[in-house]
């Protein structure tokens, strides 16, 4: 039986609540490579409610520090309007401060993995993510237009760096397959540990949403479904009809069923609590959201003649191998090149656009 966490906590004493989720859900750190990946939609403010709040990543990374691990890497790939900005993304959010030097632009280093090929043969994934012995997934308690809700699952796609993202929403075609799309990515590698920020979350139409609740709470569990399956409750839907879930269950990676579930604490069930359409329409029926997933699926990188020296850094990194170097500078093979940016990160000279 899986066990959720429900813990009350506020931004000044976060600590006490990481504690306790680190008490129930004890994980072997010593001499371990540990990743704590943030969720970081984009380069927002904390107060508006969007990104996880930095103090929950400051208080996660003070206490792993105290479990000896060999190495810290904090750091997200951010979504839809600010990819390739990561570093942007986390100075304005507090989050690099929080991050207490641990921060790295995990967009640098990718690596393809096969993926789902009724999406795509391969995914480029970035490498943190396979290197990491534990992963933390920290989610921010919030209302997604697409999948309804966003917390353990959906957080993971931010392990995938740039632009195909957009690809594969493109390629899922409707919101019903993207829920099955966003539980293939996570299943690439599953994290360890969940914490949500709940302190304060977000309804409405989601993930970027002016309409805040203050809820005073922090979740836990080392298993995802269940964990969203708690949150679905809360917000007053009912996991069974969100399909992300359904499919997670089928694939035997855990049971949303409250029954199944133990829930230590009180579980509160929101009063109210503005929902998205169940259908998806509020991000496939936008105009404008579609239009802007349609322009990152065609962009393609050039180097700038004037910047590039023809280093060979880009071709290197290429996951997918995408790039060569004609004469002095890179070519980008367009039918193979997945748009994930990685090029644009590593490139010291900023000599890569992408058009």
């Amino acid at each position: 039986m899986s066990k959720v966490l429900i813990q009350p906590a506020t931004y000044e004493k976060v600590r006490q609540a990481v504690d306790r989720a680190f008490e129930l859900f004890p994980l072997a750190l010593q001499g371990k490579k540990v990743l704590i990946k943030p969720n970081v939609l984009r380069a927002a403010v904390a107060a508006e409610g969007i990104t996880t709040h930095p103090a929950v990543l400051r208080a996660v990374v003070d206490k792993v520090e105290t479990m000896g691990p060999a190495a810290i890497v904090v750091g997200d790939n951010p979504g839809l309007f600010d990819y390739g900005a990561n570093e942007a993304s986390f100075q304005k959010t507090g989050l690099m401060e929080a991050a207490k030097g641990y921060y790295q632009n995990i967009g640098n280093e990718a690596q393809s993995v096969a993926f789902h090929p009724d999406f795509m043969p391969a995914v480029s994934l970035s490498r943190i993510v396979l290197e990491a012995d534990i992963i933390i997934s920290l989610p921010k308690f919030k209302t997604h237009g697409l999948t309804v809700i966003t917390g353990a699952i959906k957080n993971s796609y931010g392990f995938l760096p740039g632009a195909q993202k957009a690809i594969l929403h493109k390629a899922a075609g409707s919101p019903e397959r993207f829920h099955e799309l966003v539980v293939e990515v996570f299943r690439l590698r599953v994290p360890d540990l969940f914490l949500v920020d709940a302190i304060v979350g977000m309804e409405g139409n989601g993930p970027a949403s002016p309409d805040l609740r203050d809820i005073g709470l922090i979740l836990a569990s080392d298993n995802a479904v269940a964990l969203d399956g708690v949150m679905a409750v809360m917000m007053g839907c009912e996991p069974g009809r969100l399909r992300f879930l359904q499919k997670a269950k089928e694939l035997g990676l855990g049971d949303y069923d409250l029954n199944s579930i133990e829930v230590l604490g009180d579980l509160p069930h929101l009063a109210n609590f503005k929902l998205p359409p169940l259908g998806g329409e509020a991000i496939m029926q936008n105009e404008t959201i579609q239009g802007l997933i349609h322009g990152r699926t065609v962009l393609r990188p050039q180097a700038d003649p004037d910047l590039c020296t023809a280093c060979g850094n880009c071709v290197e990194h290429c996951p997918v191998a995408a790039l060569s170097l004609d004469g002095s500078l890179p070519q980008v093979d367009a039918d193979t090149c997945i748009t994930c940016f990685c090029c644009q990160e590593i490139c010291t000279e900023k000599a890569i656009t992408l058009r």
